[in-house]
């Protein structure tokens, strides 16, 4: 499988320590850790090991397992709105979320994620680098002529800086002695010391070399000391965090692009976890440009988790994203990712496969991933004409397997399909041609014919005939989406993230049956999952684990936690070992149980429980006075508990809550996992629960 993208992704960055639990805690994780492997069985048409897949859950388990299993996890309220509106009825809006109006408040926690609307071409000109930026606002940057558009966009971001007074005099100074000219002679565009042509000017000679981020020898046009009084200036640089939100909250929105730019990047790295949306993106924007369209990527996936109403077409969305898997950092990525998972996955994951794998091979952010876009015919010509030339050190001109190799292995047949390294080979070829067309003229997917393999191909044993030209591609897509091993495949993945890690084989035949029979339709294979006693059974109850973005939305969605930024949470994903859009191999983020569960790991889960439940992750809020009423109840901590779980907690998690509550020395430790000097019983409970063995089940 290709795996060598050329990519590398630091999981330990932030990382929270770790503290030391008590030994009932620990006795729990090392219970689950050993319990992780779900019980093999199911009906009388699977062998013996299924036999728990033909126990039927009773009326209200399968309300508990729908939403644990359907939905990112149960907000407070769900259980009921379910009951009440009816099992059936709440599928069939689930299944057919243009049924059901989303939620507006969603709509406006994504509205100010610009870059998510955006062309790609828009982004490329929205979010310059830096290093360019800086560049031209001392006067070095050897900008594009062949894209005016691109080079008008860095001058007008750049417009907004200036050089220190101190060293503009030093090398104005230093220009006259040279030039027997005054200080002050050279041609000023837009107050940046720039010829005509963009080169490098007397004026930039001072600036730092080395660091091609650093902006010392720069400063915003507006001095802070005109934005904000003496008092205001020391709270940014020593106020506590919640004064520092308060100013920031307060600050007019007409002053802001003259705030961020009067600080320089220490300062506003300084402020990001402290800022309002609106306000981070533009401190970022001045900071890190293309670092926006990241953030944005990560923020909007963790408020439709959260906060959308279609809660089974984002677990869809998230799990054809990982299907069809595409690293944000590889090379030009960071611009088409976006497109990717607006236009080419979440459009089509209640339609034809068919559809969906054709979006996904003509997207930029996939033939840049897996290199397609720089696979051409051995014998295709240069530019001027000559044959391709071999192959010079750090150069990838020819034909390459990469997309080939994981189209037929983890998008359509499978390891096991029954495809060899020949098939790979003429797969790849039938794609040469499928390739990007440059930034400047839009960065959308284009053939080119001219480096396309004309000749014959056999694919499967199927001859493909010479030239065929893009239809050669799309003959292959059409094969590969009649052939019964992706049938079988897609099924046998989709089971496995909504039913169990190793799904009965009855319940894979009928999904694939359906999927055959209705030339791949998505919405069909589901609804015949969803419409199987195995699915509703003993052996898929709380058979799967969370995996690190399911725990964390899930956490913040039981606790009913009001998310004013999603950043820090996407952070607390990371942690926790799976950054979004950064699985480096095409795999895509595994949902095995395996792949998450470990002692380690589940002391890290409680430590975010903790701390989410205290209150201590940025821009994340929980009303505590929710539990009030439970706290006060014959039941008390534990009808808190079962609130968070939507289920009766077991011994073990009983036991860890009543040693919190009775053991002062045992809640202080947890109160230090939180962060916090003095443990609040709500939020330890709270925070036990969540962080419990029985909330990482789904």
């Amino acid at each position: 499988m290709a795996g060598s993208c050329g990519c590398h992704v630091d999981r330990s960055s932030r990382r929270r320590a770790a503290f030391a639990f008590p030994v009932v805690l620990l006795a729990i994780a090392a219970s689950f850790a050993a319990s992780a492997k779900p019980p093999k069985s199911t009906p009388k048409t699977n062998p013996a090991q299924y036999a728990a897949f033909a126990e039927p859950l009773n009326d209200e388990e399968q309300i508990r397992h729908a939403l644990n299993r359907l939905t990112f996890g149960a907000r407070p309220g769900d259980v009921t709105e379910v009951e009440r509106v009816g099992l059936r009825n709440w599928l069939d809006l689930q299944m057919h979320p243009e049924r059901a109006p989303e939620n507006p408040a969603l709509n406006t926690l994504l509205e100010p994620f610009e870059s998510m609307r955006m062309s790609i071409r828009a982004a490329y000109l929205h979010y310059p680098p830096r290093r360019l930026i800086l560049q031209a606002a001392r006067g070095q940057a050897n900008l594009p002529n062949d894209d005016p558009e691109f080079r008008d966009a860095i001058l007008r971001i750049a417009a907004r800086y200036r050089q220190k007074q101190e060293q503009k005099n030093r090398a104005a100074t230093a220009s006259a002695q040279s030039s027997g000219g005054a200080p002050g002679d050279s041609t000023e565009m837009a107050g940046l010391k720039l010829s005509p042509r963009g080169e490098k000017t007397p004026a930039s000679d001072d600036a730092k070399a080395g660091d091609a981020n650093d902006d010392s020898d720069l400063e915003g046009r507006t001095p802070l000391s005109s934005l904000l009084a003496p008092e205001q200036v020391d709270v940014l640089e020593h106020g506590k965090p919640e004064e520092k939100q308060a100013l920031l909250a307060r600050l007019p929105l007409a002053q802001t692009n003259d705030f961020v730019y009067a600080l320089n990047r220490q300062q506003r790295q300084r402020l990001f976890a402290f800022a309002p949306v609106d306000l981070r993106r533009r401190l970022v924007l001045a900071t890190n440009p293309q670092q926006v369209v990241e953030e944005d990527l990560v923020q909007q996936k963790m408020f439709r988790a959260i906060y959308s109403t279609h809660q089974l077409n984002e677990l869809l969305v998230d799990f054809w994203y990982n299907h069809f898997n595409v690293f944000l950092n590889k090379n030009a990525d960071r611009f088409l990712v976006p497109t990717y998972e607006r236009d080419a996955i979440r459009p089509h994951v209640w339609g034809k496969f068919r559809d969906l794998l054709i979006a996904t091979a003509e997207s930029p952010a996939m033939l840049v991933y897996l290199d397609n876009a720089l696979s051409v015919s051995p014998d295709a010509p240069q530019q001027n004409g000559r044959r391709a030339a071999p192959a010079q050190k750090g150069q990838r001109r020819g034909l390459n397997e990469n997309y080939g190799r994981e189209l037929l292995e983890l998008h359509t047949l499978g390891v096991d399909g029954g495809y060899t390294q020949k098939d790979v080979i003429e797969v790849a070829r039938c794609f040469t041609g499928w390739t990007v067309a440059p930034p400047r003229k839009g960065g959308e997917f284009e053939y080119n014919d001219k480096v396309h393999d004309k000749g014959a191909k056999v694919v499967l044993g199927h001859k493909i005939p010479a030239g065929g030209g893009m239809n050669d591609g799309l003959k292959v897509i059409d094969l590969l989406c009649r052939h019964p091993s992706t049938a079988h495949f897609v099924s046998l993945q989709l089971a496995r993230r909504l039913v169990a890690d190793d799904p009965p084989p009855s319940l894979i035949n009928r999904m694939s049956d359906t999927f055959r029979k209705t030339d791949g339709d998505l919405r069909a294979v589901v609804e015949t999952m969803l419409d199987s006693p195995e699915f509703w059974s003993r052996g898929a109850y709380r058979a799967k684990i969370k995996t690190p973005f399911e725990m964390v939305v899930s956490a913040v969605r039981a606790s009913n936690a009001n998310v004013a930024s999603a950043i820090a949470l996407g952070g607390e994903v990371q942690r926790l070992g799976e950054p979004l859009y950064r699985k480096i191999e095409p795999t895509g983020y595994s949902t095995a149980n395996s792949e998450w569960v470990s002692s380690a790991g589940l002391l890290e889960r409680m430590n975010f429980a903790l701390a989410l439940a205290h209150n201590r992750i940025p821009n994340v809020k929980i009303a505590l006075e929710q539990w009030s009423a439970e706290m006060q109840s014959e039941s008390g901590a534990l009808a808190v508990a079962q609130g968070l779980l939507i289920d009766s907690p077991s011994d073990a998690t009983r036991q860890a809550i009543d040693k919190a509550l009775h053991d002062p020395a045992v809640a202080r430790q947890l109160a230090a996992a939180a962060k916090v000097k003095q443990p609040e019983i709500p939020s330890l409970v709270a925070g036990l629960a969540l962080g419990s063995p029985d909330f990482q089940r789904r």
